[in-house]
Parts: structure tokens; C-alpha cells; sequence
């Protein structure tokens, strides 16, 4: 892993966005690293625009904001667009398989069925974060399994301990599914 790593999770209110950064940013700390997590989201909540940034760091972290991002997470089409551009030459992009976006040789695209997957195969939409996580985690290395998985059973609901560590494991094995698309 590179020393400082910028994550932007984006998507719309009600998508757990803000709850998987704090994951992400708690994971990073049990991990023994240097994190920061902050979020915004449009008056609306369920439904407006949502972001959560994480910026992972084994040095000190003087900026708090991500700038341009490393890792881009996108689960709408709205954020898509509203955030392509803040990501990095030689980044990776995630995205849900109902987004569409115009091919680029600068960033690492993976198109995944994220929704889907919570929706479908889980049965719960809700834990779609989860699955993004878990998903992160396996193509970045950012934080170890053992943390993620810490920092998530910590931080969901009581009583949801069970789907939301097969949410991750979905997450997990949706990095090594034959139909990634990987472009770049």
C-alpha cells in the first residue's frame, strides 16, 4: 500500500456511504495508521447526494479533505458524473454495473453489480456499503481483513452482526468474480 491513499465514497443519501467511511477510517486506526473521515450530503438525506472521504495515511495527515482521490466509489450515475474528475491519473474507479461512463486509459475501471448483489443475493439493498468495503479492501489492501471486519461488527446495528459479514465476504469475493471489467 502506498503511504496515503484518498477514498471517496459517493452515491445518494440512504446508501450507507457515511457509515462505510467511518468503517473504513475505524479499520485504518485498529490497523495501527493514521486516519480521517468526512462526509456531506444534500439537504434531501434518502435520495440527495452523498459523499463520505477517507484519507488513510502511515505518516500524519495535514489536510483532511481528499483532493483527488485514489479510489472513487460511485453507486449512481449522479455521483459518477459529479466525480470522475476528482479522481487520480492511475487511479481505480468502482462502480455499480447500472452506470454508465465513457472509457478512460488514465484510472483502473472495476464495474461490479454492487446493488445487485446486496439486493439479489443477500436480500438486503441496505448492506450494499458493506459489500463496497469489502470489495475495497480486496483491490486496494488498504486496511487488513481482520480490522475491516472489526471495525464493521463495531459499528453496525445490533443484531445485523451476521448479514453485514456476508455483505463483506460478498464484497470480498466480488474482487475475484471472472466478470470484473477491468479497463486500463
Amino acid at each position: 500500500m502506498k503511504s496515503r491513499q484518498e477514498i471517496r465514497l459517493s452515491g445518494s443519501g440512504g446508501q450507507g456511504l457515511i457509515l462505510g467511511g467511518i468503517i473504513l477510517a475505524e479499520a485504518a486506526i485498529l490497523d495501527k495508521k493514521n486516519a480521517v473521515q468526512s462526509q456531506s450530503y444534500g439537504p434531501e438525506a434518502r435520495g440527495g447526494a452523498s459523499k463520505s472521504e477517507v484519507i488513510i495515511s502511515s505518516e500524519e495527515i495535514d489536510y483532511p479533505k481528499v483532493e483527488k482521490a485514489d479510489v472513487l466509489l460511485a453507486l449512481t450515475q449522479v455521483a459518477y458524473d459529479k466525480y470522475i474528475n476528482t479522481l487520480k491519473d492511475n487511479g481505480i474507479l468502482i462502480i455499480d454495473t447500472s452506470i454508465k461512463h465513457t472509457s478512460n486509459t488514465s484510472y483502473k475501471v472495476v464495474q461490479v453489480p454492487i446493488l445487485s448483489t446486496a439486493s439479489d443475493k443477500i436480500g438486503k439493498l441496505m448492506v450494499a456499503n458493506i459489500v463496497a468495503v469489502g470489495l475495497i479492501q480486496q483491490l486496494t489492501d488498504v486496511v487488513t481483513k481482520d480490522c475491516l471486519e472489526a471495525a464493521v461488527l463495531n459499528r453496525v446495528p445490533k443484531g445485523t452482526e451476521k448479514l453485514n459479514k456476508q455483505a463483506l465476504i460478498e464484497g470480498y469475493n466480488l474482487a475475484s468474480r471472472s466478470f470484473l471489467e477491468v479497463v486500463g
